[in-house]
């Protein structure tokens, strides 16, 4: 079981900023799943998530950002797309889409699979939001489960397995969406959608038109 384990009332994000920035992994609620994360500024703490989610290193994680402006501090817009991706943004951040992009060399590669782009992503939940603001606004994550389990949607669904492979976890129950986000890919002039989630393609359509 984690060491730590806070809810909403006794959260101690200075605690939580502390234990990351040594290496500890956090499960926490996001508005779509709880996720599992770390400190994106070390390679231990990324290859422990792989290792907690028994997960081999060609599933990339997603960096989960607090405000829209971290966003270019790890990723790049093309020209050619600003105008779409920051009409996605405005529409649909905070809440359940990820956006691929073009990684800037602070994404460290394994994180992404020695692939040249990044998933990124602004939750719609205050707690996430203060968690991934106190370790620097940007926050490497992928669901809370070992690979193959079920995607965890409350705290309960959480196993006892994976929680016994983290320092850190934030019980606050039930996940307002309960749904995974919705993946596009905007790194090329060619947006395409890598998983249907919480927001529809039709929806995403009718911002930046048929693709």
């Amino acid at each position: 079981m984690a060491e730590l384990i806070f809810n909403v009332e006794n959260i101690d994000f200075k605690k939580i900023k502390e234990e990351i920035f040594q290496g500890s992994l956090i499960i926490y609620p996001t508005d779509t799943v709880y996720g599992v994360g770390g400190n994106i500024d070390s390679l231990e703490s990324i290859k422990k998530i792989y290792s907690a989610k028994e997960r081999n290193f060609n599933s990339p994680l997603i960096a989960l950002v607090s405000k829209k402006e971290n966003v270019e501090k790890i990723a790049y817009i093309e020209e050619e797309n600003r105008e779409k991706v920051e009409k996605l943004m405005e529409i649909f951040w905070p809440g359940g889409l990820t956006i691929i992009l073009r990684k800037k060399d602070i994404i460290p590669e394994i994180m992404v699979s020695n692939g040249k782009t990044v998933g990124v992503r602004m939750p719609d939940y205050k707690i996430s939001l203060q968690i991934i603001e106190a370790v620097g606004g940007i926050m490497p994550t992928t669901s809370a489960n070992i690979s193959g389990e079920k995607t965890p949607r409350s705290f309960d669904e959480v196993s006892k397995k994976f929680l016994d492979r983290v320092e850190i976890a934030v019980n606050c129950g039930m996940t307002p969406v309960g749904n995974e986000s919705t993946i596009i890919d905007m790194s090329t002039n060619n947006p395409k959608i890598l998983r249907e989630g919480a927001i529809s393609k039709i929806e995403i359509e009718k911002v930046i038109g048929k693709f």
